[in-house]
């Protein structure tokens, strides 16, 4: 199943390439309510809610997916997690000496999510690049705390496309990585039933056409079960949050009018657009950096 969000914080499913129905009422949520925590709760009673949904299906509408605008699929879990540095593709152009394994997580914030029908906003600082960091997005359904990584699956709900969008530099991770729309998630959560296997999913991104990044979920450094681990090692995890398994090798500078667009085998596909947006300067940003890539070849 295709869980997603759309225009006015709807909830629906996908039920092919080129339609939602809309299960909003179905399963008692307001779309207007606030906090939106409508995904999370589906996320949290799904088991119960499946067949109801499933049932329903057949006799509702279906949406034309071209006339809406897709959100991010869950806008507020209780945490964003996110792996640096775990692929080491990528650890040996930023010229990282260490890895996700021995390094840990961090965390961003739920106001950088954004979604398949929103733009990247590219905040006003002249002296930085803004860089783009393809990665798949793990989010958790049984919550748990201490989970061993023999009894992760237990806890996935389902996978989405992420971008992990950064202010290159060297100040604090998070401080970089923490802008609004910095986060697109989508196009949709799909359960981890329908993608099976997630550690060889093959996943790419281009920009305006130009293929950049290009890896397989096999890579990593700290693997899905790891990450799962790890995280609830150190915290109670909740339905709704999300894991970011880190980006590979190949990435570089996003600019006003770019299109980004990544896919991963089985999850789906999401494209988002770049704008160049007048808010976000800081003095902490005043200074230029230049970062020493060494493309991966």
């Amino acid at each position: 199943m295709k869980i997603a969000r759309f225009n006015e914080g709807r909830i629906g499913i996908a039920v092919d390439d080129a339609h939602l129905v809309d299960i909003t009422e179905l399963i008692g949520e307001d779309a207007a309510a606030w906090p939106p925590v409508g995904t999370v709760r589906l996320i949290a009673r799904f088991d119960a809610l499946r067949p109801v949904i499933e049932a329903a299906l057949p006799a509702l509408p279906r949406i034309p997916l071209a006339g809406v605008r897709l959100l991010t699929p869950v806008p507020w879990p209780n945490k964003v997690i996110a792996y640096p540095v775990n692929y080491h593709d990528h650890g040996r152009e930023m010229q990282a000496g260490y890895r996700a394994d021995v390094q840990g997580f961090f965390l961003k914030p739920n106001s950088s999510l954004s979604g398949a029908g929103e733009p990247v906003v590219l905040p006003h600082l002249p002296t930085r690049e803004v860089h783009h960091e393809a990665e798949l997005g793990i989010v958790i359904g049984q919550g748990g705390r201490d989970i061993p990584r023999a009894n992760w699956q237990a806890h996935v709900f389902g996978y989405a496309c992420l971008m992990d969008m950064v202010v290159r530099g060297r100040e604090e991770r998070v401080f970089r990585k923490a802008y609004d729309s910095f986060c697109p998630v989508g196009p949709w959560v799909v359960t981890a039933d329908e993608v099976g296997d997630p550690t060889q999913l093959e996943m790419k991104l281009w920009v305006n056409g130009e293929l950049r990044q290009h890896a397989n979920t096999r890579d990593l450094v700290l693997d899905i079960p790891g990450m799962v681990e790890m995280a609830s090692a150190v915290m109670t995890l909740y339905p709704g949050d999300i894991i970011a398994t880190g980006t590979p090798a190949g990435v570089a500078q996003i600019r006003d009018g770019d299109q980004v667009r990544m896919t991963i085998d089985r999850v789906g596909e999401m494209a988002v657009r770049v704008v160049q947006g007048s808010g976000g300067a800081t003095s902490v940003f005043d200074k230029p950096y230049t970062p020493d890539i060494i493309k991966q070849r």
